[in-house]
């Protein structure tokens, strides 16, 4: 299956303003995703969207594609949308700008799950939990089915989530058939999207499927906050990043 990747990077954030050009051990953080993306051998391109023409200077000075994109954007998603609709690749794989520690295969995880199941509308990935995040809500937490589907998907435990099912840690990496996200973003806001802040429920309650691929030996580590750099830099400093048992 090829496809195209498409990071949105905007430089707003509420917490963070400019966080993607953040510098982590010598590199932009946009440019460490994008170097890290760009070793899939099943990604036709890899392509930053953003609204900034700091963004796209700071991308085009390493090599990357970037792309201005509409300033009116709500959502990420929305922003890789307008990318996608000039594009003819048939599946489209959203990848989140501030994760600096994603790995390429991270992405054939998310590919694999889609070509699985032929019936769900879109991928993502989850991996084990990692301690204290049951308890933080900026660690989005799922629950997966026996054939491999997201059941649910919250930011605080749902009452009786818990007894006898798995609960995973989300990565906020989406693969959708193009057609798909261009029907996604036109669909209206849920009322669980808007409750829990989580724009993957938009597609659940429209009864939508949404496969799971399960990662191994890897953590999501996003960048949320300035603490949040010397964390990254830290793990990246380590002789190894596998996480064991992840």
């Amino acid at each position: 299956m090829k496809a195209v990747a498409i990071i949105p990077a905007r430089w707003g954030s509420r917490r963070f303003p400019g966080k993607v050009a953040a510098p982590i051990a010598g590199h932009s953080m946009i440019e460490h995703v994008w170097r890290a993306v760009r070793q899939c051998p099943r990604l036709r391109e890899v392509i930053v969207a953003t609204d900034d023409e700091r963004v796209a200077t700071l991308c085009k000075g390493f090599g990357a594609t970037a792309v201005m994109t509409s300033g009116r954007h709500a959502t990420g998603t929305d922003r890789v949308a307008e990318v996608a609709s000039a594009l003819a690749d048939e599946v489209i794989v959203n990848i989140q700008g501030d994760e600096p520690l994603i790995e390429s295969r991270v992405v054939d995880v998310a590919l694999d799950a889609l070509e699985a199941d032929p019936e769900a509308r879109m991928s993502t990935v989850v991996h084990r939990l990692e301690a204290g995040a049951l308890e933080d809500p900026n660690r989005v937490k799922a629950w997966i089915d026996s054939r491999g589907r997201a059941l649910d998907f919250a930011r605080t435990v749902p009452e009786g989530m818990l007894s006898g099912r798995p609960c995973w840690q989300h990565a906020g990496l989406y693969v959708y058939p193009r057609h798909y996200l261009l029907e996604f973003v036109e669909l209206p806001r849920s009322r669980t999207e808007i409750d829990r802040d989580l724009e993957q429920w938009r597609a659940l309650d429209q009864g939508h499927s949404i496969a799971v691929g399960k990662v191994q030996g890897w953590r999501s580590v996003p960048v949320d906050v300035p603490a949040d750099v010397a964390r990254v830099e830290a793990m990246l400093h380590r002789p190894s990043r596998v996480v064991e048992g992840g």
